[in-house]
């Protein structure tokens, strides 16, 4: 009989138990819950954290996030409107924004991947084959290069950008969200993660950024000779003016220093007639010791005034 009531009380508490745990449920924080009966959901989605009830066995508990939730899309191949081959791989973050849409459509995240993975996937694909290669390779319209210190006959002519890879990632999250909208799915960024070159076509492309950086050296190469030579030209004429200057001065020095001296010569022997006479004499002296050595040769006019004192030396 005993062992009867043990048996019996047992039953009981066990079946407290499994009713207990069969209608209380835990949300935490991060989690929110759509309750379904027979596979239908049932009532409005709970959100509250804390301790909920539903009817044992029946009603079923299906936990969603709350959380920000990544996506990683696979790098896939893809040609540009240009027939550019390019690898694209691309990452966006998403949420649930209306749990009972996502779980009536979706119901768990690994659908939800799959559908972000099409969706995505496809208009991503549909955006590069729209634009040229520069415009999905550069980050915004409004990058310019750096033509510091350049004339304006050496620029070079770049390719112009009228979109850029900011607007085409911008084209493909605006599109891209309307549609997932219908599936509780609040997309809230996406961006191009990495762009790669096709192998086959990537030689091409670095020769041709070896050939725009060659230019750019070469302009810089050729403005630094012409800045150079500039300034060669400006030290050569500085050069010739302090030349200049100095010839000058030393003209003028000389030219002031025989006025100096003739005006000496001039008081010396100037007054009477006598001291000019004998002024012409030591000058025409001066003259004779200039001109004539042992080796010298001179055919003089009698008119001549160096004749004049040869002749009357001679005793004429």
């Amino acid at each position: 009989m005993k062992k009867f009531y043990g048996l019996m009380i047992a039953a009981i508490v066990l079946t407290v138990l499994l009713f207990v745990t069969g209608t209380i449920y835990t949300i935490r924080e991060d989690q929110q819950v759509i309750l379904t009966q027979f596979g239908k959901p049932v009532g409005d989605p709970i959100s509250d954290a804390g301790l909920h009830f539903k009817m044992p066995f029946v009603q079923k508990v299906n936990i969603l996030e709350k959380r920000v939730l990544a996506w990683d899309g696979q790098s896939s191949q893809m040609p540009t409107r240009d027939k550019t081959y390019i690898q694209v791989d691309t990452f966006a973050r998403w949420a649930i924004s209306d749990p009972l849409a996502y779980f009536q459509k979706l119901r768990d995240e690994r659908s939800a991947l799959s559908r972000l993975d099409d969706i995505l996937g496809s208009e991503t694909r549909n955006a590069v084959a729209k634009n040229d290669l520069i415009e999905v390779v550069r980050s915004t319209k409004d990058r310019v290069p750096d033509t510091a210190g350049l004339q304006e006959d050496e620029l070079i002519e770049f390719e112009p950008i009228t979109i850029g890879r900011r607007a085409i990632e911008q084209k493909v999250f605006e599109t891209a969200k309307a549609k997932l909208a219908d599936f509780g799915i609040n997309l809230l960024d996406l961006r191009f993660k990495r762009i790669n070159y096709n192998q086959e076509v990537a030689p091409e492309i670095y020769l041709r950024m070896i050939s725009e950086r060659q230019q750019i050296a070469e302009q810089f190469r050729s403005e630094g000779a012409g800045e150079a030579a500039r300034i060669k030209g400006k030290m050569e004429r500085e050069v010739k003016k302090i030349g200049s200057e100095s010839y000058r001065e030393v003209q003028s020095i000389l030219g002031e220093a025989d006025a100096e001296s003739t005006r000496i010569y001039a008081e010396a022997f100037g007054g009477t007639p006598e001291r000019e006479s004998f002024y012409e004499f030591v000058k025409t002296l001066e003259a004779y010791d200039m001109i004539l050595d042992e080796n010298t040769t001179v055919i003089l006019s009698t008119e001549s005034e160096l004749f004049r004192l040869l002749k009357g030396k001679s005793g004429e």
